[in-house]
């Protein structure tokens, strides 16, 4: 399906009929802790339609959740939207009643700064937690980004380099392909380095949406597209693609209070409306997925002192609750993480994780292998709970890519699950640690 989809340049403003600026207002302030020492970055966006769009979101399960996610979480049970204007530098959480006025004013400020309809805008914040919105920069950049807003590559890269905080690069793709002779396109944006988690839902109620109708710094995620599409359908296809791509991903364990994913529908590719299951239902669905799981995997390769990347596939449990489980215990085990990172093959911390995890299993019955990325051979370690004759030499070699896969078989069952992850490094500390001593390092 994926040779399907041509990849484009223009990310958010790709698909017909959207524009997007991004300026930089000092909304972190110069000289105040770690991403204000990059000068004046970009660090206000507007990501806008020409005309109104449907709307679908996921929301961080965090119950400690920012004043933009309740904001979103609220408007967007209408359908529409129109503009979404989107900060770093302050994640506007911790706020309390303050904050939740000040997210109430982003969007009304942009509502009026545009002429948009009242409702119409949505907000995103990403950056310091506990820290109170400068209002009047924010309100100056929504001045100025609105001035510059343009569908040109460029506004694209303004708007990805506004919403980064420790990210090291902008992370954007944009497809393109066609659906009953209609040219439909859809484009991203997303933004993560650290405190990199996501367990998101349509509601920002727990549980976290999983894949295969299970249970349903900060992860940001704007998607656009000009394809026709119901309001509900739109939900239900954002709900699956999120599922296998950023609620399968982590850096550090870590669950943000502001992780937020919104797309933006606006139907200027001239598709007509398609049904749940149809033919151009699945076709959607697969770009979406596409396009979804591209810009997660960017995140972890961009991880805060990330040096390897590992894909951790497990199979043969009994439900998909214990395969993710399973997963998700082995790739945030620092004991593991801080392996990989060495080019330690040393399964016993990894099997170690599968035992202490939620998940059912047998040890005699446990297999542990590795392969090149998405590769079909596995060099295994353990079969059946037991080493193998594979010697050390060999399982280096196997660790030793930027990227590998592990391989995880517990044999009781046809379920299965998938994480992408990566490993602990010595730079992740430094990054984060701190030094009370310089205050200039301290927050996030």
């Amino acid at each position: 399906m994926k040779k399907t989809f041509k990849e484009i340049p223009g990310s958010i403003v790709a698909p017909k009929g959207f524009l997007a600026s991004g300026v930089f207002c000092d909304i972190k302030r110069l000289g105040t802790g770690k991403g204000s020492n990059k000068g004046p970055k970009r660090d206000l966006a507007l990501i806008i339609s020409e005309t109104p769009a449907t709307v679908a979101g996921m929301f961080t399960t965090n119950q400690v959740c920012a004043a933009p996610v309740k904001i979103c979480v609220e408007r967007i049970k209408k359908g529409t939207a129109q503009v979404v204007v989107v900060n770093s530098g302050n994640a506007n959480a911790c706020t309390g009643k303050q904050g939740m006025a000040d997210a109430r004013e982003m969007v009304s400020f942009t509502e009026r700064a545009l002429n948009f309809p009242k409702g119409s805008a949505l907000v995103g914040s990403t950056g310091r937690i506990g820290v109170t919105m400068p209002m009047d920069n924010v309100r100056a950049g929504i001045i100025e980004a609105a001035t510059l807003l343009g569908s040109a590559v460029e506004n694209a890269n303004h708007a990805a380099e506004a919403i980064m905080t420790s990210d090291s690069r902008s992370k954007q793709i944009a497809i393109e392909f066609l659906r009953g002779g209609k040219k439909v396109r859809i484009g991203g944006i997303c933004k993560g380095a650290g405190m990199i988690q996501p367990g998101m839902s349509p509601t920002g109620a727990r549980p976290a949406t999983l894949p295969h109708g299970g249970l349903h710094a900060t992860m940001l995620c704007f998607i656009t597209t000009d394809a026709a599409i119901d309001a509900k359908v739109l939900q239900l296809v954002l709900n699956e693609a999120v599922a296998h791509s950023f609620n399968r991903i982590t850096v550090d364990g870590d669950m943000s209070t502001n992780d937020t994913v919104l797309v933006l529908a606006n139907g200027l590719a001239g598709n007509k409306k398609f049904k749940v299951q149809s033919s151009e239902f699945r076709v959607f669905q697969a770009a979406l997925n596409h396009v979804a799981l591209e810009l997660a995997k960017k995140i972890v390769r961009d991880g805060e002192g990330v040096h390897r990347v590992v894909t951790v596939r497990v199979d043969g449990a009994r439900t998909v609750q214990d395969a993710d489980a399973a997963a998700r215990t082995v790739a945030n085990s620092a004991l593991v993480k801080t392996s990989w990172h060495g080019g330690d093959p040393n399964w016993g911390r990894i099997i170690d994780a599968i035992g202490y995890s939620s998940a059912k299993i047998v040890e005699k019955k446990v297999d542990i292998g590795y392969s090149a990325g998405g590769g079909k051979k596995i060099l295994w370690s353990l079969k059946r709970g037991q080493p193998t004759k594979a010697t050390f030499k060999q399982l280096c070699v196997a660790v030793a890519p930027k990227e590998f896969d592990l391989h995880i078989n517990l044999n009781l069952g046809k379920a299965g699950a998938v994480m992408y992850a990566c490993d602990l490094t010595e730079d992740y500390v430094d990054f984060n640690k701190g030094d009370v001593t310089d205050a200039s390092s301290l927050g996030g």
